[in-house]
This record gives C-alpha cells, structure tokens and sequence, in this order.
C-alpha cells in the first residue's frame, strides 16, 4: 500500500509521465526511469507533506523501494 502511495506521488510529480504501473515495476533508479530534477523536488514536497517524514538526501530517493523503506522506519521510531 505503501509503495503504490509512493508511485503515484511520482508519477504525479513527474507530471503522469510515468505510469504508476511502470514505476511499480520498475527495480531500478527513478532517474533512470527519467524522473527529473524537478520532479525530485515536487516529490520531496509531497511526501514531506503527505507522511510528515524528512528525507534525508537525494539516497533516499534513489528507489522506489529505498524511498518506501526510509518512510517505513521514520514513521515506527519513536517521536
């Protein structure tokens, strides 16, 4: 649920570029599925603002799984 979430965050920042289903799929970098700068920058926004986590650097964001992982841990640590 989480990953799905995730995708559509980028494929909404990525203007519906990328297709959902394309980036679920996808096992290798979100640049390399031709996620740009600015789409990165929309995508940080929107999941700072969406799970109320701060990303750590561009990492983090490497993966769709990455992403979803570094949101996962942030959300079960202790406030």
């Amino acid at each position: 649920m989480l990953r799905r979430r995730l995708a559509e965050l980028v494929s909404g920042a990525s203007d519906g570029g990328l297709d959902v289903e394309e980036i679920m799929a996808a096992s290798g970098s979100l640049t390399a599925l031709g996620v740009t700068s600015l789409a990165y920058l929309r995508l940080i926004d929107a999941v700072e603002e969406e799970f109320g986590v701060e990303l750590d650097g561009p990492a983090v964001l490497d993966t769709l799984d990455g992403l979803a992982a570094h949101i996962a841990d942030r959300r079960a640590a202790p406030r």
